[in-house]
């Protein structure tokens, strides 16, 4: 097997050792998410919703690795489903 196919395996057991020690980052995405879709946005980008939360963190969250966001993305769609339609989702290399 090539080094490259183990990436999204090893990235998912990243992302969920870093949620599981960090379960305010997700919270505090919901609020984000949630508060700009109450503004009226009608679409809601996790880059962007990433790079508020580091900005509004004083120190920053260490790991906060940009592989993570459409993992979040997808824990956010499939807790508020409802929220499918702001998000775009693009299709996982591998499972």
């Amino acid at each position: 097997m090539a080094q490259g196919s183990h990436w999204p395996w090893v990235r998912s057991e990243q992302f969920h050792a870093f949620d599981a020690h960090n379960p305010h980052v997700y919270r505090a995405l919901e609020r984000m998410a949630a508060r700009r879709l109450a503004a009226g946005a009608t679409r809601v980008s996790l880059k962007d919703l990433f790079e508020d939360l580091r900005r509004q963190l004083p120190h920053g969250v260490a790991g906060l690795n940009n592989n993570y966001t459409a993992l979040y993305a997808r824990r956010l769609i499939s807790e508020h489903p409802h929220w499918a339609a702001a998000s775009e989702l693009r299709r996982r290399r591998a499972a």
